[in-house]
């Protein structure tokens, strides 16, 4: 009987204390949503969307640069560019960007065993109010003349 009795009573400690847990990291996250709401919010804004290289060799490696500025009132993150292909690679600056600030992202693009029209898109997630943007590029791509 004693056993049994001791038994319930760890029961009911370990039930009130995971209670207890879970309230403490409830408000830990109410803390930490408040004190990001009294920072502010980010926002990014690029200066162009699509980017279209024209026509080009095939073999190529072709860039351009993405400029965007933060125009919210808290940091800006960009936490990953990814691509819709291998042959395309995003690269930036993981730095936080201040309010008003503004920063780059470059995209390269191996035109290698591509042929025709060609439209790749880069996905850029941050901790912006629009946590995803989608940048595109395009290229006409023409085939070399190996005999």
């Amino acid at each position: 009987m004693f056993i049994k009795t001791l038994r319930i009573l760890l029961f009911i400690v370990s039930g009130t204390l995971a209670a207890s847990c879970k309230t403490g990291a409830d408000r830990i996250n109410e803390e930490a949503c408040m004190a990001d709401m009294e920072q502010g919010k980010a926002e990014i804004s690029f200066s162009e969307y699509e980017h279209n290289f024209g026509k080009v060799t095939q073999g190529e490696k072709i860039g351009c640069v993405f400029n965007f500025r933060n125009t919210g009132t808290g940091n800006l993150v960009i936490a990953s560019a990814s691509t819709s292909c291998g042959c395309t690679v995003p690269r930036y600056d993981a730095r936080p960007i201040p309010p008003g600030d503004a920063g780059t992202l470059e995209v390269i693009f191996d035109t290698s065993g591509r042929n025709g029209l060609q439209t790749k898109t880069i996905s850029v997630k941050t901790n912006a109010v629009t946590p995803v943007t989608v940048l595109k590029i395009t290229a006409e791509i023409l085939k070399t003349n190996n005999k």
